[in-house]
């Protein structure tokens, strides 16, 4: 049976990061099953094992189907599935179009759900699972509402879902402000920013590297970053009005 790694997002980012430091998984893997809508990206990767692409919009129910029926025809031993697709939008939620905030929830909460669900028959003992949170999922976040409440989600369903799978680990990572192409998508064209103040900016490879520790530590909940760490135990300590208050003064965002 071939044992196999599968990881969405790969084609930039923190996906991609964790596809380049596959070695640090520590088991050793027949192939890796490389997903994201840009094939010409997933065929530029060199990861010293062999890939496999599979250029899905995984917003397309089309494509989640294409997945589990490659799976019930391959049957491999998947020993780490890793979600990393995802995308967010900074601005009140009325001013994205309908279709924009629906395909959040879709790739952001949906997508990662159905993965799992659709993996789990294939994943045997030790294997494990790495979905990508957001420090954002610990606060309401004005004008990043939709983006933030999916990563609520993704947190609460992965801790819950460590705890329901006895012989598989989930370990949610919740990174801070990340350098990615994530702002490119993000951050709206020809509009006054929503984000004015960046308290701080971290690197995928520091993300990442703290993930791989944390995931052969058998944690289910990854951080990096003391400042990432302080804002989620004072988001935890303080009533969310008031935290709600501080972010819209500190981005100056009206009252």
């Amino acid at each position: 049976m071939k044992r196999i790694a599968v990881i969405t997002g790969a084609s930039s980012g923190i996906g991609k990061r964790f596809a380049e430091t596959l070695s640090q998984f520590g088991e050793p893997l027949d192939e890796v099953w490389v997903i994201a809508r840009r094939k010409e990206r997933l065929e530029e990767l060199e990861l010293g094992i062999p890939k496999r692409v599979l250029a899905l919009d995984l917003t397309d129910e089309g494509a989640i189907k294409e997945y589990a029926d490659l799976l019930s025809a391959e049957n491999p031993d998947v020993r780490l599935l890793i979600n990393a697709s995802g995308f967010g939008k900074f601005c009140a939620t009325v001013d994205a179009s309908v279709e924009e905030n629906r395909n959040m929830v879709k790739l952001n909460c949906m997508a990662l759900m159905s993965l799992c669900q659709i993996t789990v028959p294939f994943l045997h003992s030790g294997a494990k699972i790495v979905n990508i949170a957001s420090v954002a999922a610990y606060q309401p976040i004005p004008y990043i509402n939709v983006y933030g409440a999916s990563k609520a989600f993704v947190l609460s369903f992965s801790r819950a879902l460590n705890r329901e799978l006895s012989d598989v680990s989930v370990l949610a990572v919740c990174p801070f402000w990340t350098r990615t192409e994530f702002f490119d998508r993000a951050v709206k064209k020809d509009a006054d920013a929503v984000v004015k103040t960046y308290i701080a900016m971290y690197d995928a490879e520091d993300i990442v590297a703290r993930a791989w520790r944390d995931l052969r530590r058998g944690k289910d909940v990854s951080k990096y970053g003391f400042i990432a760490r302080a804002q989620v135990c004072l988001a935890r300590m303080l009533p969310h009005k008031f935290v709600m208050w501080f972010w819209m003064k500190q981005q100056k965002l009206g009252s």
